[in-house]
């Protein structure tokens, strides 16, 4: 039986309180990703998406606000101005908010769901 670390069950307290936030405005697919095995930045990243640059601000400042109350301040945010593509970067998790065309355009679950490449014998 493993027990969480504290690190551990703040991200997941994070990553519920993300996918709760995203889902009070009805995000639009919003998928979890783990990049663990990718990623020395981050562990987690977060996309959905918005139907509208107002929808996807609303989801991004939805996101801040629900995190803000749980005493979790973000590293950084942009996109906010534009809301094509909103990135709110929680240092552990990462979250994408974009349009479906942005979405669709960059794939981010793809990019980021290769495998990692396994260690080979010289």
């Amino acid at each position: 039986m493993t027990t969480e670390t504290d690190a551990e069950v703040a991200v997941n307290r994070l990553l519920d309180t993300t996918r709760d936030a995203l889902d009070d405005l009805k995000a639009l697919e919003p998928v979890l990703l783990d990049v663990r095995a990718l990623s020395s930045v981050m562990d987690w990243m977060v996309v959905a998406s918005g139907t509208s640059s107002r929808h996807v601000k609303s989801l991004a400042d939805n996101v801040l606000m629900k995190a803000k109350e749980q005493g979790i301040r973000p590293l950084g945010v942009e996109g906010e101005r534009v809301g094509e593509w909103v990135l709110v970067d929680f240092g552990d998790v990462v979250v994408h908010v974009m349009q479906p065309a942005i979405r669709s355009f960059y794939d981010l679950e793809r990019l980021w769901s290769v495998q990692a490449p396994q260690p080979q014998e010289i």
